[in-house]
C-alpha cells in the first residue's frame, strides 16, 4: 500500500503571508509619510515614491501568483509563458503611460495650474 506524503504547507503560507503583510504596512507607511527625499524626486518620468509603490507592488504580485496560485508546482513552460508575458505587458503599459502623460502634462501646462495655490 503506497502512501501519497503530502507535507503540511501551514508554515510556509503563514511565512508568505508575514511577508505580503509587511511589504503592505511598508507600502501605506510610505504612502502616508511621503518622505520629500523620494516624493519629489524624479527618475524616468515619475517620482521614486511611484517607482518604490511599483516594485513593491511586482513583489507581491509575484509572491500571490508563485504561493497561493501554485506557480512554482506548475511546468517550466507555463509558468515562463505566465510571467514574460506579464512582464512585457507591464513594460508595455508603463511606457504607454510615461509617454501619454508627459503629453498630457505638455499640452495642458498653459491652462491648468498643477500645484496647489492657496
Amino acid at each position: 500500500m503506497a502512501h501519497d506524503a503530502h507535507e503540511s504547507h501551514t508554515g510556509l503560507i503563514w511565512k508568505v503571508f508575514g511577508l505580503l503583510s509587511v511589504i503592505t504596512i511598508v507600502e501605506v507607511i510610505f504612502g502616508i509619510i511621503k518622505p520629500d527625499s523620494l516624493h519629489l524626486t524624479q527618475f524616468l518620468g515619475t517620482s521614486l515614491l511611484n517607482w518604490l509603490f511599483l516594485i513593491l507592488t511586482l513583489v507581491k504580485a509575484y509572491y500571490i501568483a508563485w504561493y497561493f496560485m501554485h506557480l512554482k508546482h506548475e511546468k517550466t513552460s507555463l509558468r515562463r509563458a505566465i510571467v514574460w508575458t506579464c512582464v512585457f505587458l507591464i513594460c508595455y503599459l508603463t511606457t504607454l503611460m510615461l509617454i501619454e502623460g508627459g503629453y498630457i502634462q505638455d499640452m495642458l501646462a498653459p491652462y491648468i495650474s498643477w500645484t496647489y495655490n492657496k
